[in-house]
């Protein structure tokens, strides 16, 4: 018998005058051990389903028919009271949101121990030492000094972690986790995935895993469910779902992967449309309007799941036009596609070439140089005191020419929003300056309107960076209303075009920022950032918590816009698949420093920093073969305290091959790293690392206009790299 069923599972949510059906004949199994990913668009209906294994349904949430067989009892039977003993207990569950999922005025170590006063009966004094033991098994620095810290006081990964601690305190047998490492970085989303991976296996448990991410999906699943429109489109074994996909729709998600499109100049596959709304049952198959091989009978019959004749019993679909041919893994496609330069051939994409407008006197459009910000930290009540300073950007010099995309990537607290918020004045640089067009910004001074206008920028938060009790309409005429942008008349009319040239409906301006998708806000937001026709635009993480159809959706926008408009883009991410796919030139941040920068093609093909190395090697990809063929890779520990950063290169105490040098000298950021100058610092362009012992380079980028770079490593690099194949690590 399976650990958990789920039988024709039925969920209707009655509002004031409509009824939601928010699931529609659900129906799938978790074995003892195993790990079921479930997946789809934001709507499709993963999040209820886990609600309602749980029976945590919104108000007016019910549901209408179905089991959920649990250990052998059907859930769907039990009073509150019967699953209050489930919920925590035999099923654990991790929510997407820690920071909203965890009280904040309760401690951190009151949290991990409710679970055990609740279920085991515990007191405090002897839920102590389990909840240490739980946080250390997590990888909480430090447990017993945490146990009396706040929420707010930790970082994102290190809350996620707390919520894996709180769902596994009990040792259940099933954990459902939530969407656990949407807004996280790499490295934190490999330790979180890697520590579910290993505490399955210690504690025998069974992971539903809900995510929207493919890549985290292919390599810790052992089947795939596939949802759309409240149902299951297909599912299956990760292998076969991943190499022979049947649904159009399984299909679709797969090609709207950035990493399918990086270096191609092609606009990304979006799938049209969006999902249906569900307050009618479809009586057909619910993705035919958006599917480009529907047929007649796709609109008028609903069809059935049905076997896969591929030798996996468990491989079912629902669809009447099947996909039939093997689906290429990335590796196939990345090889088998011609590169940006040559002449694409004609197809049902469009060919976007590569959108670069250097000016004939060759002044970039944004100069940074010697920037540096430091926070101060102060203590005491009303005469405070500075005790320290957080150093969140270090000496950082860059140029971004005119039409260019720069992406700026790293960890979370490694500087890129600290920096994106000095290039457009929301503060103040300690040190360095910032020029505009060979000019110096002011954008921090209260007279600097002009520069204002011509340096915008794009949040990440894009429901909470738009003012709920203000229509849209007033949201985009704000900013030229403040510079006095034409008459009231003009205004209108210029929102109207907005709204068009982001693809949304005029009756939208009308409307307030809560009617609105997570896709179709950040498009409100992109909006407003291009209300004042700005030169250039600092979009911080636009996509991070979008699916993958949106996200292709926003991207394909941001590149089409700029084409037309030529905008230049400072686009900071954590998700190096899209950055690779947007960028013209690639720089990444550690510990408020730049540690390399270069040609996007270069630095992700062929990365010179053992920081960006870490960062590639624990991007998830969305091949099983390949994902599971990785080695151990990441980058290992945790970030140091910007407050106290490490001598010398900042990145030594996590450097695999980091040597005495490294503690006592700062590398400079130069062509071919190492110590000793190469007087190739002024070539434009150039690929540029900071390391003493930087990764070997290419023949390519040796072979390249750069010419008199040494193609091989000093005997300084040599030694660090006789060491590293020596004992596997640094002195």
């Amino acid at each position: 018998m399976s650990l958990l069923e789920v039988r024709d599972l039925r969920v209707d949510i009655r509002l004031r005058k409509t009824v939601v059906h928010a699931l529609d004949g659900v129906s799938f199994t978790v074995e003892a051990g195993e790990t079921v990913g479930v997946v789809g668009e934001s709507g499709c209906g993963k999040t209820m389903t886990a609600m309602s294994i749980e029976r945590l349904l919104p108000p007016g949430g019910e549901i209408v028919d179905g089991e959920v067989i649990f250990d052998g009892r059907d859930l769907t039977g039990l009073t509150e009271h019967g699953m209050q003993e489930v919920r925590g207990g035999d099923i654990g569950m991790i929510f997407q949101d820690p920071m909203t999922s965890l009280n904040p005025v309760q401690t951190i170590g009151e949290q991990v121990a409710e679970p055990l006063l609740l279920h085991r009966g515990m007191t405090a004094t002897q839920a102590r030492a389990d909840v240490i033991e739980m946080l250390r098994m997590v990888g909480i620095p430090h447990p017993e000094q945490r146990l009396s810290a706040y929420p707010h006081q930790l970082s994102g990964g290190q809350r996620q972690r707390v919520m894996i601690a709180m769902a596994l305190i009990c040792r259940p047998k099933l954990l459902i986790a939530d969407e656990p490492t949407t807004a996280l970085d790499v490295t934190v989303q490999k330790q979180i995935l890697d520590l579910i991976d290993r505490l399955r296996a210690e504690l025998g448990m069974a992971v539903v895993l809900i995510t929207h991410d493919l890549g985290v999906i292919a390599g810790r699943a052992d089947r795939v469910v596939v949802m759309y429109a409240g149902r299951v489109a297909e599912t299956g074994e990760t292998d076969m779902i991943f190499a022979r996909p049947r649904h159009r729709y399984t299909e679709a998600l797969f090609e709207a992967l950035p990493e399918r499109a990086a270096g191609t100049g092609e606009r990304l596959y979006s799938i049209p449309g969006m999902p249906p709304d569900l307050l009618v049952r479809p009586h057909a198959c619910p993705f035919a309007p958006r599917c480009r091989f529907a047929t007649d009978q796709c609109r008028t019959e609903d069809p059935a799941l049905r076997p896969a004749r591929d030798g996996d019993p468990s491989h079912t679909y629902a669809c009447f036009v099947p996909r039939t041919e093997p689906f290429p893994a990335l590796e196939d496609a990345a090889r088998d596609r011609p590169a940006a330069t040559e002449e694409r051939p004609s197809d049902d994409r469009e060919w976007v070439a590569p959108t670069r407008f250097i000016p004939a006197d060759g002044v970039p459009l944004l100069s940074v140089e010697g920037l540096v910000k430091d926070f101060p930290v102060t203590r005491g009540g009303l005469l405070r005191r500075r005790v320290g300073a957080v150093s969140a950007v270090a000496d950082v010099s860059l140029d971004l020419q005119r039409g260019e995309t720069l992406g700026l990537v790293g960890e979370s607290g490694c500087g890129k929003t600290s920096l994106g918020r000095l290039v457009v004045g929301l503060d103040t640089p300690t040190g360095g300056r910032i020029l505009f067009r060979g000019t110096p910004m002011r954008a921090h001074r209260r007279d600097a309107r002009e520069e204002r206008r011509n340096v915008q920028f794009m949040f990440q938060d894009a429901y909470a960076s738009l003012d709920p009790r203000m229509r849209v309409r007033s949201i985009l005429r704000e900013p030229l209303e403040i510079q006095h942008v034409g008459t009231s008349r003009d205004r209108d009319r210029r929102v109207d075009e907005l709204l068009a040239d982001v693809g949304l409906p005029a009756g939208a301006a009308e409307r307030y920022p809560f009617e609105f998708s997570g896709g179709q806000r950040q498009r409100i937001g992109l909006a407003r950032a291009l209300a004042l026709q700005p030169a250039l635009i600092v979009a911080d993480e636009p996509v991070s918590a979008l699916d993958v159809s949106v996200q292709a959706q926003v991207l394909n926008l941001m590149k089409q816009l700029q084409r037309e408009r030529e905008l230049t883009y400072l686009f900071i991410s954590h998700d190096l698949s899209v950055v690779r796919y947007l960028s013209d030139v690639i720089a990444v941040m550690y510990l408020g420093k730049l540690v390399e920068i270069g040609p996007a093609a270069e630095v992700y093909g062929s990365p010179q920093h053992h920081y960006t190395r870490g960062l590639i090697d624990a991007i998830p990809i969305a091949d099983p073969l390949a994902e599971r063929g990785k080695a151990a890779a990441g980058v290992a520990g945790e970030l140091p305290s910007p407050m106290d950063p490490p001598s010398g290169c900042r990145f030594r105490t996590r450097c695999p091959v980091a040597q005495d040098i490294c503690a006592r000298v700062e590398p400079p950021l130069q062509v071919g790293g190492g110590s000793e100058p190469t007087g190739l610092e002024a070539v434009p362009g150039a690929h540029r690392v900071a390391c003493h012992f930087p990764l070997e380079l290419t023949a390519a980028s040796a072979a390249s206009s750069l010419g008199p770079i040494r193609a091989t490593r000093s005997a300084a690099r040599r030694r660090a790299d006789s060491a590293h194949d020596d004992t596997g690590h640094g002195e």
